[in-house]
Parts: C-alpha cells; sequence; structure tokens
C-alpha cells in the first residue's frame, strides 16, 4: 500500500506538470493565431466603395477596380477630364500618388494611392445614380455641383452639372482635397449643364 502510495503521490505532481506545461503551450499558441489573424483584419477591414475590390490597408501592388456601368468613359469629355488629372492628389497636406490599375482596368478610371494612403478612385462617364433627385442636397466645390454619397467608411462624390458624370470615392477621413483638385478641372475643362435628377 505504501508503494501505491508513494507512486501515486510522486505521479500526481508529474501529471499537473505536464498539464500545467500542455495549457502553457496551447495559450501561446492561441494569442499567437490572434495576433497574425488581428493583424490581417485590423487595418485592412474596410473595404474601398464605389469600385475596389481590395481591402482598406492593402496599399500595394495594382488596385482593382469591378467594372461598373459608365456609357461615357470613352467619351472625349472623359478623355480630355483623364488627360488633365494630375498625377498626385493632396491629401491632408500629402501628395498621393497614382495607383497602377489591375487588368482588365475599366474605360473611364484612374486611382490614387501608396503605402500611407489608403486608395481614392475616379470614375468618368457613369449614368445617373438613383440618389440624385431634384431635393438631393448638392456640395459646391470649386464651382462644381458634387453629390456627396456615404457607403459604411467610404464617400462617393459624384459630379452632377457637367456634360458627363464624374466620381471620386475614398475613405471618409480622406478630405476635401481631391474632390478640390478635380473640382478646378472639371470647371475649367467641361461646360456646365443644368443639374437633372
Amino acid at each position: 500500500m505504501d508503494d501505491v502510495r508513494e507512486q501515486s503521490g510522486a505521479g500526481l505532481p508529474r501529471l499537473v506538470l505536464i498539464v500545467a506545461l500542455s495549457l502553457a503551450v496551447l495559450l501561446a499558441a492561441g494569442v499567437a493565431t490572434l495576433g497574425v489573424l488581428s493583424g490581417r483584419t485590423g487595418s485592412n477591414a474596410r473595404p474601398e466603395q464605389g469600385g475596389a475590390t481590395t481591402a482598406r490597408g492593402d496599399r500595394s501592388g495594382p488596385l482593382a477596380l469591378p467594372p461598373v456601368k459608365a456609357p461615357e468613359a470613352n467619351s472625349d469629355e472623359c478623355g480630355t477630364v483623364l488627360a488633365k488629372l494630375p498625377d498626385e492628389l493632396r491629401v491632408d497636406g500629402s501628395a498621393v500618388p497614382r495607383r497602377e490599375l489591375a487588368a482588365p482596368k475599366p474605360a473611364g478610371t484612374v486611382a490614387w494611392g501608396d503605402a500611407e494612403h489608403d486608395p481614392i478612385s475616379l470614375r468618368c462617364g457613369l449614368t445617373a445614380p438613383a440618389e440624385l433627385k431634384p431635393t438631393s442636397k448638392l456640395m459646391v466645390v470649386s464651382g462644381v455641383s458634387w453629390l456627396p454619397i456615404s457607403s459604411g467608411e467610404t464617400t462617393t462624390w459624384l459630379a452632377v452639372d457637367r456634360p458627363v458624370y464624374v466620381a471620386i470615392t475614398g475613405p471618409n477621413d480622406t478630405g476635401i482635397g481631391p474632390v478640390q483638385d478635380v473640382s478646378l478641372i472639371l470647371r475649367k475643362e467641361l461646360p456646365r449643364r443644368e443639374v437633372s435628377g
């Protein structure tokens, strides 16, 4: 009996030690897994609205823009606008360069973005959106009438008083700098027209 007690007494601490070490290893593996998963989803959780299939935070490589209905994308007006767009946009005082678009690139599209800035896309020649109504509240920026359309954490600004509809989409925290830059081009290059909704 004494032999059995001694073995049980000696076996119990060893068993407790094995269980404790196993739990510690499992806990460390769980924490490491959570760290890896949160690193993938933390900054990439916001998809870019208005076109990008890449998530917010994915700031490298060609940007994929899905096709949308843009019957005037190949028009002379869109060609003029696209030719005049700057190589860089102003975002919070920073110059954000153009970003390559993934193939197949939809007609009438351009994007900007870099390692420090989420993508901003521009589309020209779109159809009138359902949100554009006679009662829509428009914002005039540098002489151009824009309809802001918010969706989650992104905003699309649609120029509605030119011969073609032009949309700029970016994160809500982008500010109005890109809209001002594009407004100056639209005001100079395209004649004003009556807003119809």
